[in-house]
């Protein structure tokens, strides 16, 4: 802990009050540069213990206010260094190839689709997380964030592996957007009681169990699509990650 008697910039003892910053504590304004600063500045860099914690606590129903509270971190930091977290995962989701023979995998390959709603900012920005899950290893194979139109649906097909498009057998509810994306010789539209979509209903819950900002009257809301991408992402990967490690 630093206790400065001085403004940080010059050293000059002439400085006065400047009302309170976010946190509640003094601010002072040096009178020789006009700079702003505190008395008591805390160092709130984030150790390594503190990063591999924070990890585990990103894929964990917890509020970003509630992380900082735990780790005893400022929430700008802990904003910068999630997005670093975000940036860092990978595009392929961390999906494994199954195992055996390729002609047999090809043939017995089959994904379920859904789509969930979601919000960021309010809830009359609607964002509508699109779901690809492999039917076997439930692995999500790809998602995609956006509307709920045919546009929407095109994405998520373009980010499917090659291997599925070319081969898998997809299940999805009757709506019409997967119609008009899926060819009809894969595509299999079926109602609730047929059962070929609970996997990936249930991944549905699980998301809204596990991501604080996809929780039914949350308070923990994304304020920005970016970070509300991220969150999904991260957890995706790291769902995809222990999915495979208990095959």
């Amino acid at each position: 802990m630093i206790i400065r008697e001085a403004g940080p910039q010059y050293g000059s003892r002439q400085y006065k009050r400047n009302g309170r910053i976010h946190t509640g504590k003094q601010n002072y304004k040096c009178k020789a540069c006009g700079r702003a600063f505190v008395l008591v500045p805390e160092n709130r860099v984030i150790t390594e213990e503190q990063r591999a914690l924070i990890e585990r606590l990103l894929v964990e129903r917890i509020s970003l206010r509630g992380i900082c509270r735990a780790i005893g971190v400022g929430l700008r930091r802990l904003l910068y260094f999630m997005g670093e977290r975000f940036t860092a995962a990978p595009e392929h989701l961390y999906v494994q190839p199954t195992a055996g023979a390729q002609r047999v995998i090809l043939h017995r390959l089959g994904a379920e689709v859904d789509e969930l709603w979601s919000f960021v900012g309010k809830k009359a920005n609607r964002q509508w997380i699109w779901i690809a899950m492999d039917t076997d290893t439930r692995q999500i194979i790809a998602f995609h964030v956006g509307d709920r139109s045919r546009q929407s649906a095109e994405v998520l097909w373009g980010k499917i592996p090659m291997g599925y498009q070319e081969q898998a057998t997809f299940y999805t509810d009757c709506y019409e957007a997967y119609k008009s994306v899926i060819p009809s010789a894969q595509h299999r539209a079926i109602t609730k009681l047929a059962r070929k979509t609970n996997h990936v209903e249930r991944f549905n819950c699980t998301l809204r169990q596990r991501v604080s900002q996809l929780v039914r009257a949350t308070l923990s809301f994304s304020k920005k699509l970016t970070h509300h991408i991220g969150a999904i992402k991260y957890f995706i990967c790291d769902y995809n990650l222990t999915q495979w490690s208990f095959k």
